[in-house]
């Protein structure tokens, strides 16, 4: 009998030693799934000695059906310290996974455990997506929170005390501010929207309502009069400074502010210049001498003699 059971414990325990399988396993191993978010979820081990190290590998719908139940590890969730980790990326079709996590610490590993049962993301939780609702002026404006590329936003808004008109927006894109409706003044206007997500076909419930004030007509003139009054002013004095300075380019363009040479400048009055001239006038007719015929035609038989 005792031979029995020291042959038994032999042959329990010497492969346990070998395949360094001393540590417990993991356990209470499930996902957390939110808004195509997934995160595999451990009790920590506590033992004795150095940290422990966890990875995770993963096994789709192919890798059991095609590739002989195959397993592949995940890089960012190998030798981590944490007991959970981020499976997002690697959960990528609308298929059923299988997960297992395994503890290491030093030489010594434990046995895989698995999770209990497959997971497929359809089965994600959808919650409502936050929103921020405004009014900016007589605009009605929405922002949603960013969720990623894979959901769509459907916002439905109303005048308040409508509530049987009922308009809706298809938003794609969550990383702007969106205008929803040019609202009349000084009425209310509700909004509320949910999320979608086409790969998986399925939509969240919807948010909270949330209501906004346009504002008042008179209210908006009390504000914005001042304002339009200064710009206006401010347009105005900025308009005659251009014209100013227009005409004081076309004025020196077409009629120079140019000095006179020194040779056209007049030393004298006028009047003196004029005194001048009729002087040397008088001079030259005194200096001209008439002779008569008679003394011409002498002169003239003179010289050709």
């Amino acid at each position: 009998m005792a031979t029995r059971f020291r042959t038994f414990l032999l042959g329990s325990l010497v492969p346990l030693l070998v395949s360094g399988a001393l540590l417990p396993a993991p356990q209470n191993i499930t996902i957390l799934s939110t808004n195509m978010k997934h995160f595999l979820v451990w009790s920590p081990l506590t033992v004795p000695g150095e940290a422990v190290k966890y990875s995770i590998e993963f096994q789709g719908e192919y890798e059991r059906d095609y590739a002989n139940d195959s397993w592949i590890p995940i890089g960012e969730c190998t030798d981590i310290s944490a007991t959970q980790c981020d499976i997002t990326d690697d959960i990528s079709a609308t298929v059923p996974y299988n997960l297992r996590v395994r503890a290491a610490q030093g030489t010594e590993v434990s046995r895989w455990a698995t999770l209990n049962g497959l997971f497929n993301r359809v089965t994600t939780s959808l919650i409502p997506p936050m929103l921020t609702v405004m009014a900016d002026g007589y605009h009605l404006l929405v922002e949603l929170e960013h969720l990623g590329p894979a959901f769509e936003f459907l916002v439905l808004y109303w005048r308040k005390g409508q509530e049987n008109q009922l308009y809706e927006k298809v938003v794609r894109d969550s990383n702007t501010t969106v205008h929803l409706e040019t609202m009349e003044a000084g009425a209310e206007y509700c909004v509320k929207a949910q999320t979608y997500v086409e790969a998986i076909n399925r939509s969240s419930n919807f948010s909270q309502v949330q209501c906004v004030k346009a504002a008042d007509s008179k209210a908006f003139s009390v504000i914005f009069a001042p304002i339009f009054f200064v710009a206006f002013v401010v347009a105005v004095f900025i308009l005659f400074l251009l014209a100013w300075k227009t005409c004081q380019v076309c004025q020196y363009s077409c009629c120079p502010n140019e000095g006179l040479p020194d040779t056209l400048k007049l030393t004298e009055s006028p009047a003196g210049i004029l005194n001048y001239r009729g002087e040397e006038a008088e001079k030259c007719d005194m200096s001209v001498h008439v002779q008569p015929p008679d003394e011409l035609l002498r002169f003239w038989i003179h010289d050709a003699l």
